[in-house]
């Protein structure tokens, strides 16, 4: 597979700052030769003349789309941008001076493993950087990793992995052991596209791969939204009286159940991707749970809800057939609930609002979901929503089926459109087991009290969504809006509270069902 041509540090640089201009820091550190090997000195010297750097990282500081950053890059033009100790030490400097500040990081990495010829040197430069952004990530700071054409070996195994967002660039190879390293080991030939960035989405390893000349956008827009969200005492006092005064109404129709059922689950009904582009602005989709693959099922990523930054996560379903094949109808992977706790911890990390859309039958039952635990999966993430600080509002928007649906419904806010359902599991299935007569659907829906108008009345729920006559897919534009503006209501509501009133109401919400 094809890379894009490699870059000098300046030329990088120039691309992605603002006019081309930064200060650089640590531009004078120079390598020792700690082992005195034999023609190390000559070495460097020689790579030092070729690509008139010190070294093979660049340190600096500049802005993106206005927004301040310290940005590194890694020249693999310099002895293969090896990890030797002054990589380690300017990198790890570079860290420490922006936790400091208090200032986002973006790295640039580039490399072909570790700096033979400084041995044991060498490889503490990896425990070194990674302790270093332990304490950036513990000051709540954002680090975006870029993986570039190649980066391998110690720094894929350190700092290159370890960023809030990880980007590549199209084509870039990306792994620990080399490839010849594998093939002889497993005596296998390897897939050309093995170790690419493209083959790294696909095993969620990676959160987007962005063309070259997008990156500048897109870094921009993921620094604006994590600006650190301030309110305003008038927010505060405005938010109080909305609590006070929120009562929501809705006109309930006299379908039955059956019907609502029906309606959830029509293929032409607006489904959550159809819900983040009508009013997500600046939506940047991210991927992967870090494990094992990224699992279309879920749509997970980072946008504005009425100016309001927030993390999204959501089932995934198709308006066709095809769509649906390829989501797998929305059927989540314990992949897809890694992925989902993963962008919920780090909208902790920020202070960010989580935003849950719940669109599914239930959670994929599977071989190989059950060999990867599935239930474990859904178990972590509701205790793990129990307790996380940030405001999270989930509501049903389709089907909200069994567990598959409460893995990410653990909210201080839920919700269902008009139209909707949230049960145990399908009719189907409830008849066919409480009945042995799965024909007797229509009838278990009834029996079951799975509508909104139903579950409202029992408390599940605290809101019913109005949808348009007939339901959200006869005006979808006219659902959207509806759903938008519940939202930013009780976004603005629940950014007041403290961390520990919103844990509290939660358990406390949770803690009544079944008194």
């Amino acid at each position: 597979m094809e890379s894009l041509p490699r870059l000098s540090p300046r030329q990088r640089l120039k691309s992605i700052l603002d006019d081309g201009k930064y200060i650089e820091l640590y531009k004078e550190m120079t390598t020792g030769n700690p082992l005195e090997f034999k023609g190390y000195d000559e070495k460097v010297k020689a790579a030092q003349e070729k690509t008139h750097e010190k070294e093979a990282v660049v340190v600096t500081k500049g802005t993106i789309n206005g927004e301040e950053a310290i940005v590194m890059v890694m020249d693999a033009r310099f002895m293969m941008a090896s990890m030797g100790s002054v990589v380690g030490e300017k990198i790890t400097s570079g860290i420490e001076y922006a936790t400091a500040h208090k200032l986002p990081i973006i790295i640039f990495t580039a490399s072909g493993g570790a700096r033979m010829q400084e041995g044991i040197f060498s490889l503490m430069q990896m425990a070194k950087t990674s302790a270093a952004l332990a304490k950036h990530d513990e000051a709540k700071l954002l680090y975006i990793s870029v993986l570039t054409d190649p980066t391998t070996g110690g720094v894929t195994a350190s700092f290159a992995t370890l960023g809030d967002i990880i980007l590549a660039e199209p084509g870039a190879l990306v792994g620990f052991a080399g490839r010849r390293v594998i093939e002889q080991t497993i005596g296998e030939k390897l897939p050309d596209t093995f170790q690419h960035a493209e083959f790294l989405l696909k095993h969620g390893m990676i959160d987007k791969i962005v063309p070259r000349e997008e990156l500048k956008t897109t870094l921009g827009k993921i620094l604006k939204l994590h600006r650190e969200q301030k309110i305003s005492f008038k927010e505060k006092i405005q938010s109080m009286r909305s609590e006070k005064q929120s009562n929501v109404k809705f006109t309930d129709t006299k379908q039955s159940a059956w019907e609502r059922v029906k309606i959830a689950r029509k293929i032409d009904r607006p489904r959550s991707r159809y819900y983040i582009d009508s009013f997500v602005e600046d939506f940047v989709e991210l991927h992967g749970d870090r494990l094992y693959r990224d699992d279309p099922a879920l749509i997970g990523g980072i946008g504005k809800i009425g100016g309001i930054e927030v993390t999204i996560i959501a089932h995934n379903k198709g308006s066709n057939l095809q769509e649906n094949i390829e989501y797998n109808f929305g059927m989540t992977h314990p992949e897809g609930y890694h992925k989902a706790l993963r962008l919920m911890k780090q909208a902790e990390k920020f202070n960010r609002p989580i935003i849950s859309f719940i669109d599914t039958p239930g959670a994929y039952c599977g071989v190989g979901a059950e060999e990867r635990g599935q239930g474990t999966a859904i178990a972590v993430n509701l205790m793990e929503m129990a307790n996380i600080k940030v405001p999270i509002i989930a509501g049903v928007i389709g089907e909200g089926g069994s567990g598959g649906a409460l893995a990410i419904g653990v909210a201080d806010r839920v919700f269902m459109q008009q139209n909707t359902t949230y049960s145990i599991l399908s009719p189907e299935g409830f008849a066919s087991i409480l009945w042995k007569d799965s024909s007797r659907a229509e009838e278990a829906a009834e029996t079951m009290k799975l509508t909104a108008s139903d579950l409202y009345k029992y408390g599940i729920i605290d809101a019913v969504i109005e949808e348009p006559g007939g339901g959200a897919h006869m005006a979808k534009e006219a659902a959207a809006e509806n759903l938008k503006n519940y939202l930013v209501q009780e976004l603005k509501i629940l950014r007041t509270k403290s961390k520990e009133t919103l844990v509290k109401e939660r358990y406390e919400r949770f803690r009544q069902f079944g008194k």
